[in-house]
């Protein structure tokens, strides 16, 4: 298992390269080891996942800093790939940044999103989002940067201004925010081809794109994003949507048929997820250790 801050290197390795970087949203620790075993290279959690996922609740800031972390951690130490954290919006004022800085931190993630919605926030595609000044988030940033003890942990600086203030504003606060030290910019939520090709002109800095299935920003691959200058892909809570359709299906098949025989080539086979899970590893550790 590398370090945390060799998984910072890994995601710096990673955006220094020729590439996007493909990510999908685990909203826990089981869909994080299922995307690692499909091959992806960084793993993302979401606030909308983990709210959804640990209590059956929307993304409306109902998980402080401490929950969050922990979630965090839980990821961190199960996965080999570099975990990117969604911090929203630090939970609080400047001091409150830091201290989410450190505490996602130590808790091994490789990155973290700070945004500028006004706290307590919502998420990026609900309605009737109000951000901060723009100098506010600046210094927010600022605070992200200098609470880092590990110089490769990566800040993506999040603004939701597109849907307040514009694109233009939107634009102007991400790249204040990377002159600020953050690495990658990301604004939420454009609203056609045409905002997603100017945040491309315009932003110098690696771009992070959030490609939300139903959401207001149209879909593109990435390769199409590549080609645009995008240097981060993430479909964030996709996991979440197919885990919900697949488990009421299964749900109303044994509720009609009494068994799940039906959807059995739909399923992993038990000893494929005992096999994911590393089960014959610790089962096998005291012959280890006795030999």
């Amino acid at each position: 298992m590398p370090t945390p801050h060799e998984k910072r290197q890994q995601l710096r390795e990673l955006l220094d390269g020729p590439k996007i970087i493909r990510s999908m949203g685990a909203h826990d620790v089981f869909t994080a080891l299922l995307l690692e075993e499909a091959g992806f290279q960084a793993m993302f959690l979401g606030g909308f996942g983990a709210a959804a996922s640990l209590h059956g609740l929307p993304d409306l800031n109902f998980l402080g800093l401490d929950e969050m972390a922990a979630a965090v951690r839980r990821m961190a130490t199960r996965v080999d790939v570099p975990v990117i954290a969604d911090a929203d919006t630090g939970y609080g004022d400047l001091h409150n940044v830091a201290r989410t800085v450190e505490e996602f931190e130590r808790a091994g993630a490789a990155g973290l999103l700070i945004e500028d919605q006004v706290f307590p926030k919502r998420c990026g595609h609900f309605e009737k989002k109000s951000v901060i000044p723009a100098d506010e988030m600046i210094l927010k940033i600022r605070a992200a940067v200098r609470a880092k003890a590990d110089d490769d942990l990566v800040i993506v600086a999040r603004t939701d201004a597109r849907a307040v203030e514009g694109l233009d504003s939107a634009i102007d606060r991400v790249n204040r925010a990377c002159d600020a030290g953050a690495d990658i910019a990301f604004i939420e939520a454009p609203e056609s081809v045409e905002e997603l090709e100017e945040i491309a002109r315009r932003v110098p800095w690696p771009k992070f794109a959030n490609m939300l299935s139903f959401g207001k920003t149209p879909i593109l691959t990435a390769q199409d994003l590549e080609d645009l200058g995008y240097k981060f892909v993430v479909a964030p809570i996709e996991t979440l949507l197919v885990a919900a359709k697949a488990i009421l299906s299964l749900s109303r098949t044994f509720l009609d048929d009494g068994d799940a025989r039906s959807l059995e080539s739909s399923m992993m086979t038990f000893d494929e997820i005992k096999s994911l899970l590393g089960l014959d590893e610790y089962l096998g550790l005291r012959d280890e250790l006795s030999s």
